[in-house]
């Protein structure tokens, strides 16, 4: 019995070892993979309508996105933008509070024109220190030496050019008043050929046209007392401006004349075309377009011209009634010679 019990025992063991090696050595099954089924046109035609469908709504976030972005920029963008309109605001109103302080401070200066270049600032002090209290005393339209120079150092060091001889000048008083009263040194000779010319500096000071006249194809380096002394014989010369280049100091070939009174300025147009330092002096009133003197009423009368001519011509044609029908008839009798020539032809035949 024990026997057959071993034997049991040893067929079971061989059975289980037999079934471990068995699982062990069976190789493992590959799944089959899925074929793919061919999609017949339709299919095709619908997935590629849901593909592009997807496309459209991915874009269609992405431009909701940005516009989203772009708003958030355009708020940020407004808010720095009223920030800075609000700094101009402020910077707006210091400038126009400048603006009346240069104004009230214009109001307190005197130009000074047509000083002598060796001039200085104790020379213009003692000149108008009887008028009032004067602040400040500057020069301009000074021409350096060296271009290297600036204009203030040029002053500083009396570095002028050798050519230039006519300086400028600016004296602010502490009053308004005294610098009204100084207006009365227009035109005294401070110098050897230098009358000065005294004025207000502010912008508000009107200029009389009246009792201007202009002047045309000057002398580059003429100066003003030669303007002056050309124009005395037509009445009291108030004030000589000729126009000059700021770099160089030479003139730009016009400048003004203001007279006394309006009976200088006829005499004054009566020296039109006069000679002047080798030049032909154009005057004309202030405020007059100047016209060439061949060329405008040439072009003027042109079209009058032609406008009598045919005039002319509409006369003609009404009087000359015979002439008019004469042309046509010649031009008429031509082709009817010619339709005549084969109905003779045609006849004799006959």
């Amino acid at each position: 019995k024990e026997n057959k019990k071993r034997k049991r025992t040893e067929e079971v063991e061989k059975v289980s070892e037999d079934q471990g090696s068995s699982v062990v050595q069976e190789p493992p099954v590959k799944a089959k993979k899925p074929r793919k089924k061919e999609l017949s046109k339709a299919e095709k035609k619908l997935a590629n309508r849901e593909s592009a469908l997807e496309r459209a709504d991915e874009e269609e976030e992405q431009k909701l996105f940005q516009s989203k972005a772009k708003q958030k920029k355009g708020a940020s963008h407004a808010i720095t933008k009223s920030v800075v309109n609000s700094d101009t605001g402020t910077t707006v109103k210091q400038q126009q509070k400048k603006k009346v302080a240069d104004e009230t401070v214009n109001r307190r200066t005197v130009f000074v024109g047509n000083l002598p270049v060796n001039c200085t600032v104790q020379a213009l002090k003692s000149l108008f220190k009887g008028y009032g209290q004067i602040k400040s005393i500057r020069f301009r339209s000074l021409v350096p030496a060296e271009d290297t120079l600036s204009k203030k150092l040029a002053a500083i060091k009396h570095k002028v050019h050798p050519n230039a001889k006519f300086v400028n000048a600016y004296v602010v008083f502490k009053e308004e008043c005294d610098a009204i009263k100084a207006l009365n040194e227009n035109g005294t000779e401070i110098a050897s050929g230098f009358h000065i010319r005294v004025d207000i500096a502010s912008k508000t000071s009107s200029h009389d046209n009246k009792r201007s006249v202009f002047l045309g194809n000057l002398s580059y380096d003429i100066g003003d007392d030669a303007v002056r002394e050309h124009f005395s014989v037509c009445g009291g010369v108030v004030a000589v401006r000729i126009v000059r280049d700021r770099k160089t100091g030479l003139g730009k070939g016009f400048g003004y004349v203001l007279f006394e009174n309006t009976d200088a300025v006829h005499l004054a147009l009566k020296l039109n075309d006069s000679l002047l330092m080798g030049r032909k002096v154009r005057v004309k009133r202030c405020g007059e377009k100047w016209k060439a003197p061949q060329k405008s009423p040439d072009r003027s009368r042109a079209p009058k011209d032609s406008v009598d001519a045919t005039l002319k011509n509409k006369r003609r044609s009404n009087d000359s009634f015979v002439g008019e029908k004469a042309n046509p008839l010649k031009k008429s009798t031509k082709p009817k010679r010619l339709k005549t020539v084969p109905r003779n032809k045609a006849g004799k035949n006959e």
